[in-house]
Order: structure tokens, then sequence, then C-alpha cells
């Protein structure tokens, strides 16, 4: 009798074994995605900030100093750069989570009524290094963005900040997130790196009508 009841413990633990060994992994699985979806939406609310910062800059500078603005010359006071300077700083915070080496493109356009980007009017800057971008404050110091513009389109002295017509600008920061637990990282060392996840926040604000 007593060796029936002991078989039949160690049966119960044996089975409680391998019911834990079965469970760990569903709960590891559990804990490691709500640990990077936490992660991501951090990194989507700095993403989410630094657009608006951006947007809020351009918004405000509208035109810029369009007395000074010329055929040759239409963004005589580097309208674009200072919004991307504002993205920037918010980007490069050291709370914001975000590398601004990862930053796939930071995108400056005139959007429609419903937010979208007007077909011609986008002007594409591309991270280039520390400092490698256009200086943004003349002078004795040197203030230089890591961005670089590529494409350039709807340039800040052609902009309507005034009237029925007034234009709106958006901002647009698009960002490849780097997994930080050891799931999506191991499934993209058997997917030779398939697993990515492109996030992307956009600001549309209208312009300021100040000049």
């Amino acid at each position: 009798m007593q060796d029936r009841q002991r078989g039949h413990r160690k049966g119960d633990k044996g089975q409680a074994l391998v019911e834990l060994t079965l469970i760990i992994p569903i709960i590891l699985l559990v804990v490691m995605s709500v640990a990077e979806l936490g992660i991501v939406f951090g990194k989507m609310s700095s993403l989410g900030y630094s657009s608006r910062e951006g947007a809020r800059t351009g918004s405000a500078l509208a035109r810029g100093d369009f007395a000074l603005c010329t055929p040759q010359n239409q963004d005589p006071s580097q309208v674009d750069a200072v919004a991307i300077a504002a993205v920037q700083r918010i980007l490069r915070s050291p709370d914001s989570g975000i590398d601004t080496a990862d930053v796939n493109q930071i995108r400056i356009f005139a959007a429609d009524s419903s937010g979208q980007p007007i077909v011609g009017t986008t002007s594409t800057w591309l991270y280039a290094g520390p400092g490698q971008g256009p200086e943004i404050d003349p002078g004795p110091g040197v203030a230089r963005i890591d961005f670089v513009a590529t494409q350039r389109a709807w340039l800040p002295c052609t902009r309507v900040n005034s009237g029925p017509n007034t234009q709106s600008i958006g901002v647009a920061v698009t960002y490849t997130h780097d997994y930080v637990t050891p799931l999506p990282s191991l499934i993209n060392s058997f997917s030779n790196g398939g697993l990515t996840l492109t996030l992307t926040e956009t600001t549309v604000m209208a312009l300021n009508p100040t000049n």
C-alpha cells in the first residue's frame, strides 16, 4: 500500500515537472512580448514628440525672413534645417530611447486637408553622421545637425501662410526599431534579418501667418 502511494507521489511530481517545462516557455514568451511592446510604445512616443516639435517649428517660422528670398535662394533663413534641428533635439534627449543613426528619414511636406503629402512637395532628410549636416547657428560657435537634405521641394519662400489658401506643414519621422528582448533577435537569426519593425510618426500644422 505504501509503495503504491509513493509511486503515485513520484508520478504526480513527474507530471508537474513536465507541465512546468511546457508552461515556462509560454510565460517567457508573454513576458518578453510585453517588454518589447513597452519599449516600442516608448519610442513611438518619442518619435511623435519629435515630429510635433519639427512641425511646430516649421509652422512658427513659416517662410522665414521673406525679405531675404531671391530666385537663387528660396530658403535663406534655413527654415527646414531649423525644423530638422528641433526634431533632432528631441531624438537625442537622454530619455528618448532613439538612436538617431537608425532614423531612416525625416520628411517635410505640404499637407492636404486629410493630412497627406501633396504630390511633389516632399523634402527628404537623411542621417549623415554627427555634425555632418548644415550649420544652423551662424556665429562664433558651430552648431551643425546630423541630417542632410537629399531631396528639396516646397521651399519656404514659396509657402503660403496667409489668406484663404494658407498651407499646412507636415513632418514625418521614420525609424527602424532594433529589437531588445532575445525572442525577436532569435527569430531574426533564423530569418536572415527578415523581422524588422519600422515606426513612423507624423504631425501636421497650419503655417503661422506672421510674415
